[in-house]
């Protein structure tokens, strides 16, 4: 007899079954991993060091919409206080290697480190999440870089950045008082997302590093 589909269903448990079997699942190239729909997700929020004087662009007549009030929060540190996330951050990030070299360049500070695990399946709309990271400015009473972070995807990822850069002005009406802070630069960008590619989105003075990947079960 010749060895075939009935041999193997005659001795189910033998070890040569057993090893045919596995031999045919690799030839046919059954799915041993499965996609997934989850990634981690990872920024960094970092700031040029330049001095405001020496900033070419002029945004002093850009009208910009006042941020909205957001629950949820990338990365925020309140006055006062320690820096706060919504998010449960992950240590280790893959982002913490370019972080070190930017800050050792001795160009760039860096404002906030964000990382986690989260599912993005098809067709997510996601929630805003709030920034306020930086400098505080006493006259303005918040921080020099405010804005948000939000994620979608459709067929692909894609990251918004809506984030501005203010400075205190030169003089308040009186000591003490809340005054209007006046505009450094913005970012405003929507970036469709690589999996496993770093993404830069940057302004004169500020910029932020992003990196997804995506987690196989």
């Amino acid at each position: 007899m010749t060895v075939g589909e009935t041999d193997l269903r005659k001795h189910p448990g033998s070890p040569f079954t057993m090893a045919v079997l596995v031999l045919l699942m690799l030839v046919v190239g059954a799915p041993l991993a499965q996609a997934s729909d989850r990634y981690r997700a990872e920024f960094v929020i970092l700031e040029r060091i330049i001095a405001p004087e020496n900033l070419v662009e002029n945004m002093s007549g850009q009208t910009v919409t006042p941020t909205p009030v957001i629950n949820k929060a990338l990365w925020v540190t309140p006055e006062g206080g320690g820096p706060r996330s919504s998010l449960d951050q992950a240590s280790g990030l893959y982002l913490d290697s370019a972080a070190a070299r930017l800050t050792n360049s001795g160009r760039f500070r860096i404002l906030a480190k964000a990382g986690w695990l989260e599912d993005f399946p098809q067709n997510y709309g996601g929630e805003r999440l709030a920034v306020a990271v930086g400098d505080w400015l006493p006259q303005a009473r918040q921080r020099d870089v405010e804005g948000y972070i939000k994620i979608d995807r459709k067929r692909f990822l894609h990251v918004e950045a809506h984030l501005n850069h203010w400075q205190d002005a030169a003089s308040a009406a009186q000591p003490g008082a809340q005054a209007e802070p006046q505009l450094l630069t913005w970012i405003r960008e929507t970036r469709r997302m690589r999996s496993s590619e770093i993404h830069f989105l940057d302004s004169p003075t500020i910029g932020v590093l992003i990196y997804f990947a995506k987690i196989e079960d």
